[in-house]
């Protein structure tokens, strides 16, 4: 299996973590499940989900950049 590395603003760890453990998950198992979750979804549904977050976060890849 392959890795990959996200660098998260610390708040959204924290988010993460306590999501994770509300369902008695690790972050990790929460993380695959969701990118699963996308991945198996129509591409229509995905589309519009990455549209959501690149917009969301428009200004934070800016930066990045």
């Amino acid at each position: 299996m392959s890795q990959i590395t996200v660098t998260l603003p610390e708040e959204r760890l924290r988010q993460l973590q306590e999501l994770a453990g509300n369902c008695q998950l690790s972050v990790e198992e929460l993380v695959r499940a969701s990118i699963e979750d996308l991945l198996s979804g129509t591409d229509e549904a995905v589309a519009a989900a990455v549209k959501l977050v690149l917009e969301k976060n428009r200004e934070l890849y800016r930066r990045l950049a």
